[in-house]
């Protein structure tokens, strides 16, 4: 028996928020009370016609579950997309959006609502899962209404400072997440949270109720205490931001020990001392490695060496500038194994970089290492690499003092060497060099 392809639309997942442009009707026509109310919402709306791709199509000729932002199930609007809408001044506590009771995805991010304050009745959707209102313009407190909505899977309040300037008081926070024991992804970039006394952590018995979660963004907020060990316990969590919150001055070892984080961007604070040592593949290795790919801890008071773990293979984006590190990256002898990671070719300020007697493998052209300018110190001597040179008179190595090359299957004499006027330490022993030796 053939399967209509309405029906096969029902089956697909509501609201995807990965494909929030795809609009059409999963089933069924728009039952007319429903339409009417988002007639009157779009009537209700200040926004600019010439910008908007949405509501300036709306039009009570056509059935509203084929209007774009739109999504619906069985005639009932359970989808509305309004990010970008150029809607400008308020949102009236009265609208007609408060009474769409199906709703289980809104989004009205990145317009602009002229400073007011969020609507109260937000928490009148209580079918909602996702609620973003990020970078809209809202200011003033978070209602605590929003604590009504126990299905939330995802908040989003993210909020640039120059836009706007919302704030959620300490005892609204612990209102607003004692109910939401669903929710996964928390965004309060830029939220002003207002605090206890001198510091906002007393409220860490409220926020570690939230379990569940696996995103975590506190972007632009000003705590002043530690990061609370507690973040160690959210076995879900994969990407947490705390950048620029400029007092958080201690780093706790567990939260580079959370084993599922992919994302992890410290930036921007006064964390000092050293960053902890975890070699990729040693008796230390760190969970934290098996799925990190961003790591950006720049701008910050650390010392001390580059650590060991930005040779985890995973990762793919690493910023530790900015910071007082030593600009030494030592691992030789370390039985370290595999290819080495391209990350280390984002630390451009590197000086001493010895990866000697280890099992590095692969096939390498000199050249490569030539994109650290400042390297004064390079130990490749001793692993399973294959160094290869092709010859290149503009090769250079301004400021190297150490070059260590041993045993990396090397069949000429780079002729560059005899331009390094630093250049002091020179180890090519135990290769396959054949013909002259360059003057």
């Amino acid at each position: 028996m053939r399967i209509s392809l309405l029906s096969w639309l029902s089956l697909i997942p509501l609201c995807s928020l990965f494909l929030s442009f795809l609009v059409f009707a999963v089933s069924g026509q728009c039952l007319g009370k429903q339409q009417s109310l988002l007639l009157d919402l779009k009537n209700s709306l200040k926004f600019n016609s010439t910008l908007s791709t949405k509501l300036v199509y709306w039009n009570e000729s056509t059935d509203c579950c084929s209007w774009e932002g739109v999504t619906c199930s069985e005639g009932r609007i359970i989808c509305l997309n309004l990010d970008s809408e150029s809607i400008y001044g308020g949102l009236d506590n009265s609208s007609s959006l408060f009474r769409l009771q199906y709703l289980q995805n809104l989004r009205l991010a990145s317009n602009n609502f002229n400073h007011s304050q969020i609507p109260p009745e937000f928490g009148n959707l209580t079918n909602l899962s996702y609620l973003n209102l990020s970078n809209s313009g809202f200011s003033g407190p978070v209602p605590t209404q929003i604590s009504r909505l126990t299905r939330l899977v995802t908040l989003d309040l993210s909020t640039l400072l120059s836009i706007s300037s919302l704030r959620l008081e300490s005892l609204n926070f612990a209102t607003l997440v004692q109910n939401l024991s669903h929710l996964t992804e928390l965004y309060l970039d830029g939220v002003f949270i207002s605090v206890l006394g001198i510091e906002w952590w007393p409220l860490h018995s409220s926020l570690q109720k939230l379990r569940s979660l696996s995103v975590i963004h506190l972007n632009n907020n000003h705590f002043y205490a530690t990061i609370p060990e507690f973040f160690a316990n959210f076995t879900n969590l994969s990407s947490l931001k705390l950048s620029s919150s400029r007092s958080i001055k201690t780093l706790p070892r567990k939260i580079l020990q959370i084993p599922t984080l992919q994302l992890l961007d410290l930036s921007k604070n006064e964390l000092n001392g050293s960053l902890p040592e975890f070699h990729p593949n040693g008796a230390l290795q760190s969970p934290l490695l098996t799925y990190l790919v961003h790591l950006d801890m720049s701008f910050n008071n650390f010392s001390g060496p580059v650590p060991s773990f930005i040779m985890a293979k995973n990762l793919t984006e690493i910023n530790i500038s900015n910071n007082n590190l030593t600009d030494t990256l030592d691992l030789s002898s370390n039985n370290l194994e595999g290819p080495i990671p391209m990350t280390i070719f984002e630390l451009r300020g590197l000086q001493n970089l010895l990866l000697s007697s280890n099992n590095f493998s692969g096939s390498w052209q000199l050249n490569a290492f030539q994109q650290l300018r400042n390297l004064s110190n390079l130990g490749l001597s001793h692993n399973s690499l294959l160094i290869e040179y092709n010859g290149a008179n503009s090769l250079s190595f301004p400021k190297i003092e150490s070059l260590g090359l041993a045993s990396t299957k090397l069949k000429t004499v780079p002729d560059f060497l005899r331009n390094q006027s630093n250049l002091v330490i020179l180890d090519l022993s135990d290769n396959q060099i054949h013909g002259e030796i360059p003057n």
